[in-house]
């Protein structure tokens, strides 16, 4: 069997994206300075923006789904007066308007783009549409013909008036919203057009900011050595906003075969915060995770385990 080349790491790593790299991109580069073997990232950020990055190596790649599924916060510029066929900076001016809303007219729009919305991806996106990417549709100037999709938008407000032609806002947001679209969408709903000229990702679930190092730490040259996995955070990490669910050591090793636990033997510890018709809770025995449970008819069941 052929031996799979680079360090068998696991982990997480945040990195702070920089502008103009597909998240790809950062992943590769990451993969080659750790000289590891398995990496991937945790949720994609377009080009032009910058932020959060969660990469993911070795073990760490089964929790992806859960960090994807996380809340998100992002930080946009808008820059009024234009439509590009991307929706951001990086496209080709498509109409333009002389119209400026005022900051009351985004006020009095901004409510109809919170909570569940039905929202319309960005023809430049990697939906698929009768098995093709409709960005690759789009490449070739097939302009794909794009169904609106539920979202969850939790926060989207007004923060800056940089000038007439610019404004700032902040979006807190579920899974699967394109911030390209709400920028296009709300300039729209005040008469105007307009398209994303910066974007930043502040926070993926557990992963904040403040924790994301620079692309240029954990990336060195071919003559220096690996970067260290001190870097790295926990497996387990990615899981801290999933309620914890504590096991004594016989219903863990029981839970690590497959075998489901009733959840009235766990009366008394099953979290506040878990939903025990169909939620998740983080299976811990002390401070190890087992993995991710799933609760429901009366039974915890091994969903993914670590």
């Amino acid at each position: 069997m052929r031996r799979r080349r680079g360090r068998p790491l696991d982990g997480w790593l945040i990195i702070d994206k920089p502008a103009g790299m597909t998240s790809t991109d950062v992943v590769n580069r990451v993969r080659r300075g750790f000289d590891a073997q398995k990496a991937g990232h945790g949720g994609t950020l377009d080009p032009l923006a910058t932020g959060v990055l969660p990469i993911a190596f070795g073990a760490a790649t089964k929790t992806v789904p859960y960090v994807m599924d996380g809340t998100k916060l992002y930080h946009f510029t808008l820059r009024l007066g234009e439509t590009r066929d991307t929706d951001d900076a990086d496209g080709a001016v498509t109409a333009t308007s002389d119209v400026r809303p005022s900051n009351e007219a985004f006020e009095a729009a901004l409510p109809a783009f919170r909570g569940d919305i039905m929202q319309v991806p960005p023809a430049y996106s990697a939906i698929k549409v009768a098995g093709e990417r409709a960005y690759d549709m789009a490449r070739e100037g097939r302009a794909p013909v794009l169904e609106a999709r539920p979202a969850r938008v939790d926060r989207f407000d007004l923060i800056d008036r940089i000038d007439a032609d610019t404004a700032v806002f902040a979006v807190q947001s579920g899974k699967g919203v394109y911030m390209r679209s709400l920028a296009r969408d709300l300039a729209a709903a005040c008469g105007a057009l307009g398209h994303v000229t910066a974007l930043r990702r502040l926070r993926v679930g557990p992963f904040l900011e403040a924790q994301a190092i620079s692309l240029d730490k954990c990336s060195p040259g071919d003559d220096i050595p690996p970067a260290s996995p001190d870097l790295l955070l926990p497996v387990a990490t990615a899981l801290a906003d999933i309620p914890a669910l504590a096991l004594t050591e016989a219903e863990a090793f029981f839970l690590s075969r497959g075998q489901a636990i009733s959840l009235v033997d766990l009366m008394g510890r099953i979290p506040g915060t878990a939903d025990p018709d169909g939620g998740l809770a983080r299976a811990m025995a002390g401070t190890r995770v087992i993995g991710l449970c799933r609760m429901s008819d009366g039974m915890l069941r091994p969903e993914r385990l670590l």
